[in-house]
């Protein structure tokens, strides 16, 4: 059986774009008469509020967007998270982020800097030297990671050359995304991610982890981002159409509809329930190109 989810992080109201990625994950789900799961990751404490877990699933009822399960908070999942982590073949890193900056060129794939391993090597002499609390990379192989997408087709990425070794842990002792997710997606028995297309980056380094964890490697399908008619991409610290604006202007059945015309399921863009979507649901609908909302949204 499929079973999907979807993660909002509760550092603000959802906005236009993470209700796209919603629609999109709920329907692929539900069209295949899969189990779909809510997981709220509120890994980050300094930008994780508790006033908008509520609201992100008061929004999700709102639209029709129902879940089967939902999984236990990333806050209350440390423990397993360290199991997981004493696992891996990790190192701690000293590194500051000035200097990471200045000894590497940036990935060309998703703009984060690629690791040159200052401190891959260091003796434990070297180590105590250090005044810094380290964060922990994991060493990755000279292999190249291949996956084919749902949306975007066949990927590859060499880890040690396109990736290099990556935090899992970050120096305050807060456990790195890439690693929460891995390890959130092993426990729900996830077999599907759908996800906005600029985490496509990550997704190599994940099926590593995947791997090395000994977890089932889920499909993926990365989904287009919406931007404004500038080409900005939709932030919630901007407010950019987010779902109190939605909520006064639209009723869920008129967002729904324009989202799923913008998405290419519908000929317009006439009100339609979530449910009423599920029989026009096809991946191979959904394009690869960034989705421009209109001005009048």
């Amino acid at each position: 059986m499929t079973v999907g989810r979807f993660a909002p992080s509760p550092s603000g109201r959802m906005h236009l774009g993470n209700v796209f990625t919603a629609l999109l994950a709920w329907l692929s789900v539900r069209s295949q008469g899969g189990e779909m799961l809510l997981r709220i990751e509120d890994l980050d404490p300094e930008r994780s509020k508790g006033e908008y877990i509520e609201a992100l699933r008061d929004d999700l009822r709102w639209l029709g967007l129902d879940w089967d399960r939902e999984m236990p908070l990333q806050s209350t999942r440390a423990a397993a998270y360290a199991e997981a982590f004493a696992k891996l073949p990790t190192y701690p890193c000293y590194c500051t982020r000035s200097e990471l900056h200045e000894a590497s060129a940036p990935h060309a794939s998703d703009g984060t800097f690629l690791y040159a391993g200052t401190c891959r090597d260091l003796t434990q002499a070297e180590r105590e030297q250090k005044r810094r609390k380290p964060a922990w990379r994991v060493r990755v192989p000279d292999e190249t990671v291949r996956f084919t997408d749902g949306v975007f087709g066949p990927q590859s990425e060499n880890l040690a050359t396109q990736c290099g070794d990556f935090i899992v842990r970050r120096s305050d002792g807060v456990y790195a995304y890439q690693l929460a997710v891995v390890c959130d997606d092993g426990f729900g028995g996830v077999t599907e991610v759908v996800r906005g297309s600029d985490l496509l980056g990550s997704t190599a380094r994940q099926i590593f982890l995947y791997r090395t964890l000994g977890l089932p490697v889920p499909r993926f399908y990365h989904v287009p981002l919406l931007v404004a008619p500038d080409g900005k991409r939709l932030s919630k610290r901007e407010k950019s159409l987010d779902m109190a604006h939605l909520r006064q202007n639209h009723s869920p059945q008129a967002l729904l509809g324009r989202l799923a015309h913008l998405a290419g399921l519908t000929g317009n863009d006439a009100p339609v329930s979530a449910a009423e979507l599920t029989a026009a649901f096809r991946w191979d609908k959904i394009g690869t190109e960034a989705v421009i909302i209109p001005a009048d949204f």
